[in-house]
């Protein structure tokens, strides 16, 4: 099988999909982020989908980035480069989550459970230091870095409006669900992960019809330029 530009941006955005169903499913099998959670395979195993939902939206947002390059302008370069930050954030904490709490969990528990309970915020315990970070740079990159991507893939028209919209609206909402309970607030991944999920398809629909629309002209030329009897 031959390796293309074609074939990559459709990969990337079945890539862009994944990663918002996961990022879906995940917020209804995540376990309580207390200490008695982090030794369990449930924990593991939610965090190694989270991993991979981050590691798979980093190569969607390649493809959406680059199938429209030109077109995305420096609004959309921002909003790429903030919004791919967050996943590399979230695959390092997804990592540290999944392998590494576990492994402090017994010697240093309320360490462990005030760590993967930054994101749930649950008042910590202990001095995590520059560890606290992760919750307000994330959230900034994550809220700014998809609305400005959004905006510029209304502006670029070359995927769907309706999926641009649906991206700024989840950025829209991610703050306003944070004034609520944590349990709901996992709500608001929902919205976001079905702009992915959206824009994915939107991505790889319409690089399958550009490229359906480039073999019909190489055929016809082909056909043109056969010599006649």
């Amino acid at each position: 099988m031959s390796i293309t530009p074609s074939a990559l941006t459709r990969a990337a955005g079945i890539s862009a999909a994944l990663s918002g169903l996961l990022y879906i499913v995940i917020q209804f099998i995540h376990p309580s982020d207390v200490v008695a959670s982090i030794t369990t395979p449930a924990w593991v195993i939610v965090h190694i989908l989270s991993l991979s939902m981050a590691v798979l939206g980093l190569a969607g947002l390649a493809g959406l980035y680059l199938s429209q390059v030109t077109k995305l302008g420096l609004l959309g370069l921002i909003g790429y480069l903030m919004f791919s930050l967050f996943f590399i954030l979230q695959a390092a904490f997804n990592f540290a989550e999944a392998f590494i709490a576990p492994l402090i969990a017994g010697v240093a528990p309320q360490f462990a459970e005030d760590f993967v309970g930054l994101f749930g915020r649950y008042a910590s315990e202990t001095d995590l230091g520059p560890l606290a970070l992760v919750v307000p740079v994330g959230s900034a990159l994550y809220i700014l870095g998809a609305l400005l991507l959004g905006i510029a893939i209304l502006r670029a028209h070359v995927l769907s409006r309706g999926a641009g919209i649906l991206l700024i609206a989840a950025a829209v909402l991610t703050p306003v669900f944070g004034l609520l309970p944590h349990n709901i607030e996992r709500l608001a991944a929902i919205p976001m992960g079905l702009a992915l999920i959206w824009l994915g398809y939107s991505l790889w629909s319409t690089v399958r019809k550009n490229a359906a629309l480039k073999e019909g002209r190489d055929e016809r030329r082909s056909q043109d330029a056969a010599p006649t009897r």
